[in-house]
């Protein structure tokens, strides 16, 4: 079984963000860039299922600059065998929309003919939580999102999810699309020898304009800014005060 891996390069969680002076974004000059954590959990998992005899191959791809070699490396790191990048020069943070992600890997499953896709279910950045849903309907492939729990067995996908009522289990048929979320398991560190190895991986390079991709944006940022401060709370004497308050202050009853 040959597992595509999608993985995205964000702002490392750990790093505040800053909004550009003019606000038309965030400002990734002279910051550290990291793999999005919901996508190293894909990887992960495909590794698990690689090292439990579930999985021949691990594809990663990824698109962005040529700056994203280095996600694609430290997945390799972790475990997967091939990398692809699809080099562009939009910003990947507010000119790639989900939609055209969703079919330049399209066009990468056609290519690589992968018999399951594990994601993250959304990136840090933008948080769209849409690209997985709508590769499974570019594809028409079962979709199990919000995955807490992932067992492969005879072309069979069981995936445990989370939803508000607690966890729902369903069986998808494979080929799949799988979104992965924070429960599923906790990556690994990669070690020294596997980082070198990695280096020596293959990975392939093409432009997002091979693809045969429709690039025209269809969403237009107006402005980013920071969230307001805070302010600090205050204590009521009794309930009507409460209900005074809510209702002629806050207006939300």
């Amino acid at each position: 079984m040959k597992i595509l891996v999608p993985i995205k390069r964000v702002l490392d969680y750990n790093i505040k963000a800053r909004v550009k002076s003019d606000q038309s974004g965030i400002d990734l000059n002279n910051v550290k860039m990291s793999i999005n954590p919901f996508d190293e959990i894909a990887v992960e998992e495909s590794v698990r299922l690689k090292e439990a005899g579930k999985a021949s191959e691990i594809v990663v791809v990824s698109i962005g600059s040529e700056k994203a070699q280095d996600i694609i490396r430290s997945a390799m790191a972790i475990g997967a065998d091939r990398g692809i990048l699809i080099t562009t020069e939009k910003a990947i943070d507010t000119e790639i929309e989900p939609l055209m992600v969703a079919k330049a890997l399209k066009e990468i499953v056609a290519k690589e003919n992968p018999d399951l896709v594990i994601m993250g279910k959304q990136a840090i950045d933008d948080d769209s939580n849409q690209t997985g849903q709508m590769l499974a309907a570019l594809l028409e492939w079962g979709q199990g999102t919000f995955a807490s729990k992932i067992d492969i067995s005879d072309g069979k996908a069981n995936v445990t999810r989370e939803i508000d009522g607690g966890l729902e289990t369903i069986s998808i048929k494979l080929p799949a699309i799988i979104t992965t979320d924070l429960r599923l398991n906790e990556p690994r560190y990669a070690s020294l020898p596997n980082i070198m190895k990695a280096k020596k991986k293959q990975m392939d390079i093409m432009s997002l304009e091979e693809l045969g991709v429709d690039t025209t944006p269809r969403l237009k940022v107006i402005k980013v800014s920071e969230p307001p401060v805070r302010q600090g709370g205050i204590k009521v004497e009794n309930v009507e005060q409460l209900i005074d308050k809510l209702r002629n202050e806050a207006k939300v009853i």
